[in-house]
C-alpha cells in the first residue's frame, strides 16, 4: 500500500533531502565535506535525526544555498 506523500499545514509537499542529495546539489563534493558543512552554524537544523542520517526540509537547503552558494542555486 503506498502511502500518501507528506504535507505541510497548508496541503504543500514536504520535500526532504539526506546527505547525499546536498552532496548533489553542492556539485558532488566529498561525504567529509558536506558534514562540515551541515555541521556549521549558518546551515539549517535537521528536521530528524534517523539511523541512516539526517534530514533537512529541501526549501531550507535551497535557501541556504541562495545566500551562501549563490552560483549553485539555479541549479536543479
Amino acid at each position: 500500500m503506498l502511502r500518501d506523500p507528506l504535507t505541510d499545514a497548508y496541503g504543500r509537499l514536504v520535500k526532504l533531502m539526506g546527505a547525499h542529495e546536498i552532496r548533489m546539489r553542492l556539485d558532488g563534493i566529498s561525504r567529509q565535506r558536506v558534514y562540515a558543512i551541515t555541521s556549521h552554524r549558518s546551515f539549517p537544523a535537521p528536521v530528524a535525526e534517523l539511523q541512516q542520517g539526517n534530514v533537512w526540509l529541501a526549501e531550507d537547503v535551497e535557501r541556504w544555498l541562495r545566500e551562501h552558494r549563490p552560483e549553485l542555486a539555479d541549479e536543479e
